[in-house]
């Protein structure tokens, strides 16, 4: 057999080997896709599963080749204030108030530290100043009525207009701060035009000419009253979290501050347990009072049937 020979050989047999196993790759490429089918009619969660994830590749893919504007003056924009940096007393009022209408506590401090400020400027209480927020907005900065009362103490605007423009126009009136400037000016006056915090409040909500207020002023004075009471209870409000951290910044001894906790919190147990103890202890009088009364009763029975035995 000759070299031609033998390569055409060689080569129709490597031809035949290569279509066979193009073909054999084709039938398992084929079993393949039809178990994958079968696998996903048969178990829907699996093709979800492989969804999400092919949309999360392209996802980050496409996030990746986005390009993001570098602004490292954005955090000056932010109106919020760590509870850490705030006294005890607008700690807790932060916290009570975030838990109660569902909002962050660090732009709750803000507003916190804010009120606290226009209270010492107005000569207001601050938590009065707050209460007046959360039953006008419930703290939403973009909140707005159906008459145009705007922003976080839903002031009128445009009766007030002269007002925002100390800060720049109208639009103020969605800035958290300018809005509780200008709307604890204009409480601080209804409440003195009107000789009462009460009187204050209906006037506020424009009610002064009308029957009654629709119980707006109940309502800020419940929260008001609430508020008061949790600030001074701030012990109970302030989690352990938060006092470790607080001794942790001023330098207190964590060690210190944790056995003060359990402590407190030993107390407290205490003075729960401490009726029930006493209903047991008055329960277990009762039992041996029962016990004595029985064993008389037994005793005197066993008298009365000595005689009879005897007759």
């Amino acid at each position: 057999m000759s070299f031609l020979t033998m390569l055409v050989t060689g080569l129709r047999l490597s031809a035949q080997g290569v279509a066979s196993l193009a073909k054999h790759a084709l039938v398992l490429a084929g079993a393949l896709a039809v178990s994958l089918a079968l696998a996903a009619y048969s178990h829907p969660d699996l093709l979800e599963q492989g969804e999400q994830w092919l949309y999360d590749r392209l996802y980050e893919r496409k996030v990746a080749a986005a390009s993001l504007d570098v602004e490292p003056a954005a955090l000056d924009r932010v109106t919020a204030v760590d509870p850490l940096d705030l006294t005890e007393e607008q700690a807790a009022a932060v916290f009570w108030l975030s838990r109660k209408y569902k909002v962050a506590p660090e732009p709750l401090g803000a507003l916190v530290a804010q009120a606290y400020q226009l209270g010492e400027k107005r000569g207001l209480d601050p938590k009065l100043i707050l209460s007046v927020m959360a039953i006008e907005s419930r703290f939403n900065p973009y909140a707005q009525s159906s008459v145009g009362a705007q922003g976080l103490m839903q002031v009128m605007t445009r009766v007030h207009e002269e007002k925002y423009q100390h800060f720049g126009g109208t639009l103020a009136a969605f800035d958290p701060v300018s809005n509780m400037q200008v709307g604890s000016l204009i409480l601080k006056d209804c409440i003195t035009r009107f000789g009462g915090v009460q009187a204050g409040l209906v006037c506020y909500v424009g009610a002064a000419k009308l029957p009654n207020d629709g119980g707006y002023s109940s309502k800020v004075l419940a929260v008001h009253q609430d508020l008061k009471e949790a600030t001074r209870n701030s012990a109970k409000v302030l989690s352990r979290d938060f006092k470790l951290a607080q001794a942790k910044r001023s330098g207190e001894p964590q060690l210190h501050v944790g056995k003060a906790l359990a402590k407190q919190a030993t107390q407290a147990q205490g003075s729960k347990i401490q009726p029930v103890d006493a209903a047991l202890g008055d329960l277990a009088a009762l039992v041996e009072k029962g016990k004595s009364q029985a064993r008389l009763l037994a005793h005197s029975g066993a008298e009365g049937a000595a005689p009879q035995a005897t007759q």
